[in-house]
């Protein structure tokens, strides 16, 4: 491998363009100004990285791993749904404490592409939701409970990071975050199985709770229960 696509290069050349980031926004994230600061030439960060759009899909990518290593360190309780406001308030901390990397990561998209790193994001709280519905607190799919929580959660953040310091109200997060997770979760003592409101709830725990796992049943059995337990989800 030559010295100019070297992990280190690469990893010389990210750091520059988040320092440029973190000091000056978007902005500053010129490949001129990368370069300068990375100590590197134009035709080798274009190596490195394809283009100015690879470029920032990097930096992007870089701000969510530092985002993936905080949401990492949230120990899960045996609440899962107090382990959801968690998540939330340390997205909408992250996204103030960092906004430049925030406002990039999630307020600079192009239809129908993601980076790789927002995608193992997504499968963090997809994975919390799991564990959520697996105890019988989830009234929507998981699917459509994660992209509840992400749009609002990110909504929240941008109008926050967009508002002057000394005018933000913090307890706008505190107020979406309730209302969204009462919208997808249900208290701690689920209502009785003969509750029709009940149905969706424990249809999405046995969902969840069957997992991969080999069952009695056949391959088409399976299939079909699945498909059942779906129709129950989201029946009204």
């Amino acid at each position: 491998m030559s010295a100019e696509k070297s992990p280190e290069t690469r990893e010389r050349i990210l750091r520059a363009a988040a320092r440029l980031l973190a000091e000056g926004g978007s902005e500053a994230l010129s490949t001129r100004a990368v370069c300068a600061a990375a100590g590197v030439q134009a035709p080798t960060l274009y190596r490195v990285f394809g283009d100015k759009d690879g470029l920032l899909d990097a930096v992007a990518g870089y701000g969510f791993e530092r985002y993936l290593a905080e949401k990492h360190s949230l120990a899960p309780t045996e609440d899962p749904v107090e382990d959801l406001r968690r998540g939330w308030d340390m997205h909408v901390d992250f996204g103030l404490t960092h906004p430049a990397f925030y406002v990039l990561m999630y307020g600079t998209v192009r239809p129908g592409h993601r980076p790789a790193a927002a995608e193992d994001a997504y499968a963090l709280l997809r994975a919390m939701l799991e564990r959520t519905a697996r105890a019988g607190r989830l009234r929507i799919p998981v699917d459509a409970a994660a992209q509840t929580i992400q749009a609002t959660s990110a909504g929240v953040t941008l109008a926050l990071i967009s508002s002057p310091a000394d005018a933000r109200d913090r307890g706008l997060s505190v107020r979406v975050r309730d209302t969204v997770l009462a919208s997808v979760t249900t208290e701690a003592r689920p209502a009785a199985p003969a509750s029709g409101d009940a149905v969706p709830v424990h249809a999405l725990a046995l969902n969840a709770a069957l997992g991969d796992r080999p069952t009695a049943l056949g391959s088409t059995e399976t299939v079909l229960l699945r498909e059942w337990l779906e129709r129950l989800a989201t029946s009204e």
